[in-house]
């Protein structure tokens, strides 16, 4: 941004709290670390001047399968390296640092390598749609960026709260196989499902009345088979939504009770 404000990934930035800013025509600068969120593994730096020159954000949902996109950076120590390439098809889902899924990256072509991290994938009209993230090791040309969109929320997180504010509902939870019969008896559609382990004391999902052993069957009404689902699907912190949740009675499946229970979202402390 003109004021100085810059994206990149955060595992470029590191543990750094400044570091040094080379601009295209020489200029240096020293930025300072505004915040860094792990899980999008996206960083916002601020510059210590003015003026500067700055791109714009597009709108990565607007991007079609087989759109060019150009990506640039310095890979390799190559300065203002330009590589392109075409978006595979959407949708794609890849893991961050901390494990967390990072939803609707942008997989593409254009060659990337040490070095490009941090820079930007941009349209043929000169809109950034996408921070470049990562490589698959050994691939041809598989690359990863995470999409603007996501990059608007984050900045906008990190810029009024200095992290970004997830949802939890304290759980410790496994993924259980869910037998036929026991589907048909409960109409239940999917295989598996996730058993919470663990309820955190004083949680939402405790002040809930969810208890170890209870089976989450669906989020809002959207159906849960896996616990990246439920990530997937929580609302910011302070929503309310409506577990779906079968309780077993005396340790047996085949006597649990249904039943939905609204659970009221808190921000995820710091762990």
């Amino acid at each position: 941004a003109p004021d100085g404000y810059m994206l990149t990934n955060a595992h470029v930035v590191g543990d750094s709290a400044t570091m040094s800013v080379a601009l295209t025509d020489g200029s240096a600068y020293t930025g300072t670390t505004i915040g860094k969120d792990v899980a999008t593994d996206l960083a916002l730096v601020r510059l210590d001047s003015n003026g500067l020159p700055f791109a714009f954000l597009g709108d990565s949902d607007s991007l079609k399968p087989g759109q060019l996109v150009v990506a640039i950076g310095n890979p390799l120590g190559f300065q203002s390296t330009v590589s392109a390439g075409g978006v595979s098809p959407l949708g794609r889902s890849r893991r961050a640092p901390d494990g967390r899924l990072i939803e609707g990256v942008i997989q593409s072509d254009a060659a990337l390598n040490p070095g490009n991290s941090g820079g930007p994938l941009v349209t043929s009209d000169g809109r950034v749609v996408g921070i470049n993230s990562a490589i698959i090791a050994g691939a041809q040309n598989i690359s990863f960026s995470v999409p603007s969109n996501t990059a608007q929320w984050v900045v906008s997180e990190l810029m009024a709260h200095g992290a970004v504010r997830r949802s939890y509902l304290g759980l410790s939870c496994q993924l259980v196989s869910f037998p036929q019969r026991l589907r048909r008896q409960f109409g239940v559609e999917r295989d598996s499902t996730v058993q919470a382990v663990a309820v955190e004391p004083g949680s939402p999902a405790a002040r809930a009345g969810v208890r170890a052993g209870d089976l989450i069957l669906a989020l809002d009404g959207v159906r849960i088979g896996s616990i990246d689902e439920i990530h997937r699907h929580l609302p910011r912190p302070g929503a309310t939504v409506q577990l779906r949740v079968l309780s077993p009675s005396s340790g047996s499946l085949a006597e649990s009770k249904m039943n939905t229970v609204s659970v009221t979202t808190a921000v995820r402390p710091e762990r």
